[in-house]
């Protein structure tokens, strides 16, 4: 899908293509392709660099045309890791500035819905950075989700006795491993940036690049900090729900063997063995005190050992 949009205060949609507009294709079909490298020029290379799935950050320059790629985080609620990262191209050619991605990310949907406060469009370099700090914030938007979905877990598995809720720490794990490679390559992205040779300072605004600079860092720090915590969690919630197997195996011990006593009891009298009980009326009524006695004070006497 192409749309095209207007820059000025705030990005305005258009039917068609002007000259030095903001051109965004998502998930493009083959034909869409084909318009891309007829009618704007872009090399087949750009566009299959920017669909590859695994594409790293970068930024190269061919024929006076700036490429530059980086990786932004997307929710899968249906997969079975929820949060990863995909790349996200950018082309300026000489009349436009165009955005190309596999799947509408959250990122871009937010500039195209003028949701983004004080969004630069002074300059094409402005734009994109603008939209990277755009990018920065929803990686510390999810990087919270996942420690809110941590903690729950982490609730979960204070008195869990099953695997399911190390699996899921595990995918949290996951999550934070893309997001900090991710981000990571975009920091140095934003390295080469700032010292390219063939973007020109007064192109984009100190300020601005900085911002994103710190906030990239902040996000790669936050990233961090929670997988560290998370590395730890999943070495001792997994002794506490070992721990946690052991009670609960103590617990039927300790019942089979209080439910052994009144057994042992009954089978005795049920031998063929002399027995002066054997005419007395009460005798049933005796031994099936007996047997609740002798189970009362085993499990008197095991609580009194406090072996559970």
């Amino acid at each position: 899908m192409i749309t095209f949009w207007k820059f000025g205060k705030e990005l305005s949609r258009l039917d068609n293509f002007q000259d030095n507009s903001y051109i965004n294709i998502v998930a493009p079909t083959t034909e869409e392709i084909e318009i891309l490298k007829s009618k704007f020029d872009i090399p087949e290379e750009f566009l299959s660099d920017v669909l590859d799935v695994d594409e790293r950050s970068r930024m190269e320059i061919e024929d006076n045309m700036l490429l530059i790629i980086i990786r932004v985080p997307v929710f899968n609620p249906h997969n079975g890791v929820p949060y990863t990262t995909i790349p996200l191209g950018f082309i300026i050619g000489k009349n436009y500035v165009l955005s190309i991605c596999l799947r509408e990310v959250e990122v871009i949907q937010n500039v195209e819905n003028n949701r983004i406060k004080n969004i630069r469009m002074d300059t094409r370099i402005d734009f994109l950075l603008s939209i990277f700090l755009q990018t920065t914030n929803v990686y510390h938007k999810y990087l919270k989700n996942i420690n809110i979905q941590t903690n729950r877990i982490e609730k979960d598995l204070e008195r869990s006795t099953r695997n399911e809720e190390l699996h899921r720490l595990l995918k949290m794990e996951k999550c934070l491993v893309y997001f900090t490679t991710s981000l990571r390559a975009n920091e140095l992205l934003l390295a080469r940036l700032k010292n390219s040779k063939y973007i020109k300072p007064d192109t984009y605004s100190d300020e601005l690049l900085e911002d994103v600079i710190i906030e990239n860092r902040q996000a790669i720090e936050m990233a961090n900090i929670y997988s560290d915590i998370q590395s730890g969690m999943m070495d001792a919630f997994a002794s506490i729900i070992s721990n946690n197997l052991n009670i609960v195996m103590k617990q039927l011990t300790t019942v089979t063997v209080i439910l052994m006593i009144p057994t042992l009891v009954s089978s005795f009298f049920g031998m063929n063995v002399p027995n002066s009980l054997e005419d007395h009326k009460f005798s049933f009524i005796a031994i099936l005190s007996g047997s609740v006695l002798l189970a009362v004070i085993g499990s008197l006497l095991i609580r009194y050992k406090r072996w559970i």
